[in-house]
């Protein structure tokens, strides 16, 4: 008998490539995925463990899944991830009708659970079976965390930084592009300390120009998740230097107080994230910068907040994500006193985001009447949405073409008009 299984995955794009290696050991069992949990036998979770908001959207997903499980439907719940690591103990008191919990990184084990069957973690079986569109895909580089942020509970849930080999990224970046993937996204939590644990001692420098001698099939390389501290020339230069990589850096820098900064164990102060966001610009003239920001950490005084609301006003981020603080258990943050008001916290958080849409659409406006090369992501009979290389699938800016064009096609268009956060293009024939 053919067990039915539908996976749910939670959280960031980390989390994401765990569920593919999970889905690329379970293909070639008798295992049919199907993607509404009412008609499967067996649902896992992978679940995020991140802030308030994403355990509270772990939590309703596993109730939701036992609801279905008490109705008789689901036979079998299994949940994984970063919550069920770091709270195992609570949640098999609090929600006694899931079967197993397991950890982010517990793949072979989850596998011989719904299979049956023994896996080695090495098993060609889990190569990863894609869940985004065929032609882009996160590459891992490392797993765990050694900074230390204050705010933090990543290394809690995931440990400490495990690299993996360049020539293990290598294999797995040939099969990806093999296969069809034409943009690599390359993750972890902190992609610029990559390979500091490494006997060999390897570098991000050296991963970047490995992968762009990676054939004419793939036209980008996106890079995610560098600490400013940890941003070297030799980085920068690398990335310069690789006609592959695109002319975008995902780079958070969580506040520009120096007080805030220093408290948050950031490693740089304002003039030092200054001096790497100059770099950048010097180095890569047409740089598109990502950035993402905490309101109302521990402390935060009114003069903290518009030492933060200036510098995103002088630098100009092309692309901003703001978070509101939110207290991690066993963090050193949580031990703080000083806690800013939920309201205060919310109304900077608005007013940043204001601040920023302004920035944006001046921006945007400034392509109006220039043609771009862009990567298509959807398509319908009447409307196609695509991206720039200056966009990361998911969060950034869309680019909206009429008619119906190939996914994973790349076009050269010309922007006819703009928003804050989409353009709108027509085909240059």
């Amino acid at each position: 008998m053919i067990k039915k299984l539908n996976l749910i995955s939670l959280g960031c794009a980390k989390n994401l490539v765990d569920s593919e290696i999970l889905l690329g050991g379970l293909k070639n069992q008798k295992i049919k995925i199907v993607n509404n949990p009412e008609k499967a036998d067996s649902i896992v979770i992978n679940t995020c463990g991140f802030l308030d908001i994403a355990r509270e959207e772990s939590v309703d997903a596993i109730l939701q899944a036992v609801e279905l499980k008490n109705q008789g439907t689901v036979k079998e719940l299994v949940v994984m991830g970063c919550l069920s690591e770091r709270y195992p103990n609570q949640l098999k008191e609090e929600i006694p009708e899931v079967d197993r919990f397991f950890g982010s990184n517990d793949h072979q084990l989850i596998a011989s659970f719904l299979t049956g069957k023994e896996f080695s973690k090495d098993d060609p079986l889990f190569y990863r079976s894609l869940m985004t569109p065929s032609h882009y895909a996160y590459l891992k580089i490392a797993e765990g965390c050694d900074n230390g942020c204050t705010f933090c509970s990543i290394p809690l849930m995931r440990g400490k930084q495990k690299s993996r080999s360049i020539s293990a990224i290598m294999n797995e970046a040939e099969r990806l592009v093999n296969g069809g993937v034409k943009e690599l996204l390359v993750i972890a939590q902190d992609t610029t300390s990559y390979g500091w644990d490494l006997q060999s001692k390897d570098y991000l420098d050296g991963l970047i120009r490995e992968l762009n001698t990676l054939g004419d099939e793939l036209d980008w390389i996106r890079v995610h998740y560098a600490h400013p501290a940890h941003l070297s020339q030799k980085i920068i230069d690398a990335m310069a230097d690789s006609k592959k990589v695109c002319r975008y850096l995902d780079m958070p820098i969580q506040h520009a107080s120096d007080d805030i900064l220093q408290s948050m164990k950031r490693g740089l102060g304002q003039n030092g994230i200054k001096d790497r966001i100059n770099r950048l610009r010097s180095a890569i003239p047409d740089i598109r910068l990502r950035t993402t920001l905490i309101t109302g950490y521990p402390g935060e005084t009114e003069k903290d907040y518009h030492e933060l609301k200036n510098f995103i006003e002088e630098v100009e981020f092309d692309r901003l994500g703001i978070f509101t603080y939110s207290e991690e258990d066993d963090t050193l943050a949580a031990n703080l006193d000083d806690n800013v008001p939920r309201q205060v916290k919310d109304d900077r958080r608005n007013e940043l985001l204001d601040i920023q849409n302004e920035i944006a659409l001046k921006k945007n406006e400034e392509l109006v009447g220039k043609q771009l090369k862009v990567l298509v992501d959807e398509s319908s009979e009447s409307i196609s949405v695509a991206r720039t290389e200056y966009d990361s699938p998911e969060v950034d800016n869309i680019v909206r073409l009429d008619g119906s064009h190939k996914v994973g096609s790349f076009i050269d268009v010309i922007i006819d008009s703009v928003n804050e956060y989409e353009l709108f293009a027509s085909i240059i024939q």
